[in-house]
């Protein structure tokens, strides 16, 4: 089973990063593994979520607005996008979403 990030109670932020790879395997996951813990040492860092097929959605977490603008302004990261436009992506789209209200379901 895939594990879920652990979040608090609602209100948090969450970016919706949706994703077209392009063929280019170079260097992705490495740095896709990079900015994963680099994002978890980042202030208002609350967790991912990620799965990839044709289509990939990653889901970060965060506490507030400042700090997602934080992170995407982080210099590593700041380079890591530039590569993802210049080689990984043949397109993507990001969505920031205000999480209001969550719950949940599991059998034990």
């Amino acid at each position: 089973m895939t594990q879920f990030a652990s979040t608090p109670k609602p209100p948090y932020y969450a970016v919706i990063f949706t994703s077209m790879r392009t063929r280019v395997e170079q260097d992705y996951q490495q740095t896709s593994d990079e900015m994963v813990k680099l994002a978890s040492q980042q202030e208002g860092f609350l967790g991912i979520e990620s799965a990839r097929q044709e289509l990939g959605i990653t889901v970060s977490y965060w506490q507030s607005l400042d700090s997602i603008k934080r992170w995407k302004q982080q210099s590593d990261h700041l380079i890591a996008q530039k590569m993802g436009r210049q080689q990984w992506y043949q397109a993507y789209k990001v969505r920031i979403a205000k999480v209001e209200r969550e719950y949940d379901f599991e059998i034990d």
